[in-house]
């Protein structure tokens, strides 16, 4: 009986690794940033400095932030005629209309915010649990 018992709970950990090992290929690193970089194709020639890396898709802006957002949640998000503008925890997805199709900007919250806040403005969500903080007088008192 040990034995079998044994056997039993080797296997229950055994396909318990294997459907966290699953999980971690389909999603990447179990974050929307490496979703991005799992599933669009890297563009450095497109890449904005050192802060914003770039990845294409043929699809369209809306397709490329439906597939995004069907995986993960942004806190918040804002689209016009420029684009999709995604914020989550620690980085912004930005997915902007190219001639064939899209390009996806993946970039730190903390850089995000000076480039895009004359786009999203208040949209984004600023200052409502934003991990971002201003600098102003009194800032972090």
């Amino acid at each position: 009986m040990t034995y079998r018992r044994w056997f039993v709970v080797g296997v229950a950990v055994a396909v318990i690794g294997a459907l966290v090992a699953a999980f971690a290929i389909f999603y990447g690193n179990f974050s929307p940033r490496g979703y991005v970089e799992g599933h669009y194709r890297r563009a450095a020639s497109r890449d904005l400095g050192s802060d914003a890396l770039a990845y294409t898709s043929g699809r369209t802006p809306s397709q490329v932030s439906k597939e995004i957002t069907d995986t993960w949640q942004p806190a918040d998000q804002y689209v016009d005629g420029s684009g999709v503008y995604l914020r989550y925890d620690d980085d912004s997805v930005v997915i902007l209309p190219i001639a064939a199709g899209s390009v996806i900007l993946l970039e730190r919250m903390t850089t995000a915010y000076p480039r895009y806040h004359h786009v999203v403005g208040g949209g984004w969500g600023w200052g409502r649990g934003s991990t971002v903080r201003g600098g102003g007088p009194g800032a972090g008192k």
